[in-house]
């Protein structure tokens, strides 16, 4: 019988290896599985590359995870904002490596990895830093960058609800990374608020198959009045 639920985020994460590439979903708040990165500040892993939207907020969340030292790499599109703090004293004091990819670059190089391609020309980036050392092709008289799949060890995502098989649902825009970040790394670890018995999921509801899922984890709903329900 499969059945992917696992009891604890404790379980879930138990498997991480230093030295992994890690992807984070969320934009913001939104869908951003706080349990799961707790969860892998307490697991010890290290050495890690993390591939997310932004270099985390405060000092919680991802900038947690970044203020233990562990984090050699961070992949993002979105590093500097008003309290990232955490990111910035560790980048100004070249304690962490930043490649910076735009976001619709990003999401392709994601999508390219659970799609088996082995990478794409993109015009994005052309004639700036981002460009170099790349190839580059003249495509129909416009210049485009190569850009290689970005693929992951694992990806840790929150979802809304999912079943046993594994398959997932999401709460409107909580549904930005997770997709691509599931098909593209080698083990996918998932949280959901609602568990649902099999054939309960309207087909048309699933957007990340079970196929994509190694394990999920139910947690509960806790509700804020700055962010009620991601």
């Amino acid at each position: 019988m499969i059945n992917k639920i696992v009891e604890s985020v404790a379980l879930a994460l138990k498997d991480i290896q230093d030295g992994a590439t890690v992807l984070i979903s969320g934009f913001g708040s939104a869908g951003f599985p706080d349990e799961l990165v707790e969860g892998l500040i307490i697991q010890g892993a290290t050495n890690l590359t993390v591939v997310s939207n932004n270099a985390g907020n405060s000092d919680h969340g991802l900038g947690a995870l970044l203020k233990t030292g562990r984090v050699r790499k961070i992949i993002c599109s979105y590093p500097r904002q008003a309290n990232s703090h955490v990111f910035n004293d560790l980048y100004r004091r070249e304690k962490i490596e930043l490649e910076l990819v735009p976001q619709g670059t990003l999401a392709e190089r994601l999508r390219a990895a659970g799609a088996g391609i082995g990478g794409f020309f993109c015009p994005t980036g052309y004639g700036t830093e981002l460009a170099k050392g790349k190839e580059t092709r003249l495509i129909d008289g416009r210049w485009y960058v190569y850009e290689s799949p970005l693929h992951g060890d694992v990806a840790l995502i929150k979802a809304e609800a999912g079943d046993r098989w594994g398959n997932l649902s999401y709460r409107m825009a909580a549904r930005n990374f997770a997709p691509v970040m599931a098909s593209a790394a080698k083990q996918t670890i998932a949280t959901v608020f609602e568990v649902k018995e099999l054939g309960e999921m309207d087909p048309e509801s699933i957007i990340t198959p079970g196929i994509y899922i190694d394990k999920i984890v139910p947690i509960a709903r806790v509700e804020t009045k700055a962010d009620p329900v991601s």
